[in-house]
């Protein structure tokens, strides 16, 4: 349909393949123009005018996933946005990537609900080009995402001070799943994936954020106050 994300899906495992092609079929505003399962397919097909955003896997049998964003970088400088979704969790290839500018970093396996809220987040970023929503990771970050580690505020220890009183461990550990490292959201984007109420939310990030267990900055619109945002602090 006219105006929707032409989107192109790289992995070479074939049932993936079909398993992201479904969920993106669920996707509103996204239609697949493509697929590929080697990284040369994928190098001249994401090159293409007709290509808006790329699913790109890492892991591919002739050339990695970085090779591909290479090239593509070279033929189409920053007109395609390219959404990582791999198994990959190694410094160099995390490192890489994100110097690539790549919009996110999801992490294999995943759900089909948090496919679809990282697609309907970029969707909404795009649409508003404004929204500064994604910032760089910092160095400690980066190392601490590919290697596999993360602060968790719902998570305590024998030197750990309890949460304040009113706060569910529970509850907690759910809004921080719903944050990503890459990606901010503002409180009402994160009531939205969990269900709670904007207020609860609003309580527990300002807790996440005096403990440094999230990152805030804010989104500057064209009129009224600035919208506050909030992405997982990893390390």
């Amino acid at each position: 349909m006219s105006g929707d994300i032409r989107t192109v899906i790289v992995d070479d495992d074939p049932a993936v393949q079909r398993l992201h092609a479904a969920y993106l079929a669920d996707a509103p505003g996204f239609v697949q123009v493509g697929s590929a399962r080697t990284g040369a397919t994928a190098a001249d097909l994401v090159t293409r005018a007709d290509v808006d955003f790329v699913l790109l896997d890492m892991n591919l049998p002739d050339f990695s996933g970085i090779e591909v964003l290479h090239r593509l970088r070279i033929v189409r400088d920053w007109s395609v946005d390219v959404l990582v979704i791999s198994s990959a969790r190694d410094t160099t290839t995390v490192r890489q990537a994100l110097s690539a500018q790549v919009v996110g970093y999801l992490t294999k396996p995943f759900t089909k609900e948090a496919f679809l809220q990282r697609l309907a987040d970029y969707r909404a970023r795009r649409v508003d080009p404004a929204g500064e929503a994604r910032l760089p990771l910092g160095q400690g970050e980066i190392d601490a995402l590919a290697a596999g580690r993360s602060t968790l505020a719902g998570e305590t220890s024998d030197d750990q001070a309890p949460l304040p009183k009113g706060l569910s461990p529970a509850t907690m550990q759910l809004i921080v799943d719903a944050l990503d490292p890459v990606v901010a959201a503002s409180a009402r984007e994160v009531a939205g994936r969990t269900g709670a109420a904007v207020v609860t939310v609003r309580r527990y990030l300002d807790h996440l954020s005096r403990t440094g267990a999230v990152t805030v900055s804010h989104r500057f619109g064209a009129r009224g106050r600035p919208e506050v945002l909030y992405r997982r602090t990893v390390g």
